[in-house]
């Protein structure tokens, strides 16, 4: 039986081919008689396949079924000459769109003291503005209108990019090009940058995972932060030849500090048994936050760590405003946060094992631990220390590109470049 009822497209073809023919009256009643043989869900699926309105189609079963085995009902049969029926109220006042439509424009052609520019523009809104103005028109009314102008509900699109600095693809050029240099002399190049701060405990996170139907994973209504178990600053660390990430979880403060230990700890754990006759470690990082270039202890802890590992570091930073170019960003990040879709992060222990387990078809593999170290925030350096700093600028923006030395390495200047000492 139900292999032989129709499809909503063998009732709009049907309906194409009776409309011209049927009247008002019997255009319902078909319309009633197709859906009472649907039987439950009848009437959606006609509606969905002709357009009429559920109600002219609920009108129409009502009709059929006074009908049968009983005398016509008085006013049944009547039928309305074509263009009767109330006007809509368009029709009936031609310049209620003209007065919606100026209420509605963007400022930018309209009138810059528009009564709405300034406020939410909702059908309630908008219908007690035409009422201000003269016009008695309903939500509906008003939305039926808005639509007929062609207007829909719209979100704001992501596509400004906005003034950018004259030399940002020729540093992106400098980057990758050193970068290149880097991977070829066998030293190690990495990427670097603090992930998203989390709430830890029984959260919502982003995405959605397979589980029994009817059984989501129950997580807390409201996101107030739990004061025992706080946040965590995930800073990675992605070693860009070896397609390796690292990621040191911390429960205190995001600075500088913060930063270059993970760097440390990834050195020690990993870096260095990869690159045992390394002359030099090269750090890509964006332009601001707590690797920032404009950042003192930042460079005074990478002076610290130069003199540690008895390596010159060397620093790019990404252009201002380009941090979603950061390699760390797509090759490292994106697929942690794929990984712990939809799972809540409730312990410090959790968080761990999922960056851990963090894999793709390329090879990367993830490395995590925790940082339970406090980091003050606010620490300052002084002119005195900052002059300490073995510190030499590349010649092609050099507030964007340097080399920090081991505190008593002297091949700078034995080779000619002047070592600078920094002061900002």
């Amino acid at each position: 039986m139900l292999c032989c009822m129709k499809t909503e497209e063998q009732i709009r073809r049907q309906y194409e081919q009776l409309r011209g023919s049927l009247d008002e009256r019997a255009r319902r009643e078909w319309a009633g008689s197709e859906a009472m043989a649907l039987g439950y869900g009848g009437i959606v699926k006609v509606h969905r396949a002709t357009g009429m309105a559920p109600s002219t189609i609920g009108k129409g079963m009502r009709e059929l079924r006074a009908r049968e085995g009983q005398a016509p009902i008085e006013g049944v049969r009547r039928v309305r000459r074509r263009g009767g029926g109330r006007k809509k109220k368009v029709e009936q006042d031609p310049q209620l769109l003209l007065a919606l439509k100026s209420l509605v424009e963007p400022s930018t052609r309209g009138d810059p003291e528009s009564p709405l520019l300034w406020t939410l523009k909702s059908l309630r809104r908008l219908s007690e503005e035409l009422a201000v103005m003269g016009y008695a028109a309903g939500c509906n009314v008003v939305s039926r209108a808005l639509r007929g102008l062609g207007y829909s509900l719209q979100a704001n699109s992501k596509q400004l990019e906005g003034s950018h600095h004259a030399d940002r693809n020729a540093q992106f050029e400098h980057i990758n090009r050193r970068t290149g240099e880097q991977l070829a002399q066998g030293n190690p190049a990495i990427s670097v940058d603090t992930k998203k701060k989390e709430l830890v405990g029984a959260f919502k996170n982003a995405g959605r995972e397979w589980r029994p139907k009817g059984e989501p994973e129950r997580v807390r209504m409201h996101d107030f932060i739990d004061r025992e178990l706080g946040k965590v600053n995930p800073y990675g660390v992605y070693d860009i030849g070896a397609n390796n990430g690292w990621v040191s979880v911390g429960i205190s403060s995001d600075t500088a500090s913060f930063a270059v230990e993970s760097i440390r700890r990834w050195w020690k754990a990993s870096g260095s048994q990869r690159y045992r006759n390394a002359s030099e470690l090269l750090i890509t990082a964006d332009c601001g936050g707590s690797n920032g270039y404009r950042t003192r202890l930042w460079k005074w802890e990478l002076q610290r760590l130069a003199d540690e590992l008895a390596l010159p570091i060397s620093v790019c930073h990404l252009p201002p405003g380009t941090s979603k170019w950061n390699k760390i960003e797509h090759r490292l990040f994106s697929f942690i946060s794929m990984n712990w879709r939809g799972k809540p992060l409730v312990r410090h222990h959790t968080i761990i094992k999922l960056i851990s387990a963090t894999r793709t078809s390329k090879g990367l593999t993830v490395q995590c631990e925790l940082d339970e170290n406090e980091y003050e925030k606010g620490r300052t350096v002084t002119d005195e220390q900052m002059a300490t700093i073995n510190l030499r600028r590349d010649e092609f923006h050099g507030e964007w590109n340097y080399t920090i030395y081991p505190s008593r390495d002297e091949s700078a200047a034995a080779n000619g470049s002047p070592v600078d000492r920094l002061v900002l």
